[in-house]
């Protein structure tokens, strides 16, 4: 069974973003997947800051979630678009997770693998941001499936029973949901 994080890139309350991840992660579970869905608003985290990690080592919040991505097999990321990049909130995670600790946990990112997604209000849903998150994911060593999907008009994109509501986006989560399932359990032998 293909151990899954699913998040999003922000943590407004009513984010759009979470609503897709939540909805991502009860379709993985469907699909045979053990998921944890993660709120980021759960884990404050000051902005990296080379002085302050000097000065007081890793956020507490920091490894907690540095431990939780190194035990997944892989990541289910959904970012809103903001100017065209993914959020600031996801790339400052990102960075601290990234930093040595006394935790002994290396690299979380190594090995592993993604999906990802983007999600806006407008009609191109994230789709400028969703190239940039992939080429980070990369760098830091991990495999992210072909497929991404951008989530257009994401406000209307979940309906009252928490599914997608347009067949198409629901159609695509579902392919890349597939793709991610399947290349963490080939990754995990």
């Amino acid at each position: 069974m293909a151990n899954l994080l699913f998040l999003a890139g922000s943590a407004r309350e009513a984010s759009l973003s979470k609503k897709i991840a939540q909805a991502a992660a009860e379709k993985a579970a469907k699909m045979g997947a053990n998921v944890t869905f993660i709120d980021l608003r759960d884990f404050p985290i000051p902005l990296y800051d080379g002085d302050l990690e000097e000065a007081e080592g890793m956020p507490e919040n920091a490894k907690k979630l540095k431990a939780m991505f190194a035990e997944a097999d892989g990541y289910f990321i959904v970012t809103p678009e903001y100017n065209g990049f993914f959020s600031p909130l996801l790339k400052n995670i990102i960075d601290w997770m990234s930093r040595p600790d006394d935790t002994g946990i290396g690299n979380p990112y190594q090995g592993k693998v993604a999906g990802i997604a983007g999600s806006s209000p407008g009609v191109m849903g994230g789709i400028r941001a969703v190239p940039h998150l992939r080429t980070l994911l990369c760098g830091l060593g991990v495999h992210v499936v072909p497929t991404q999907v951008a989530v257009g008009s994401a406000a209307k994109a979940i309906d009252e029973n928490g599914d997608f509501a347009d067949e198409r986006q629901r159609g695509m989560i579902e392919n890349e949901l597939s793709q991610l399932i399947k290349t963490a359990k080939a990754l995990k032998i």
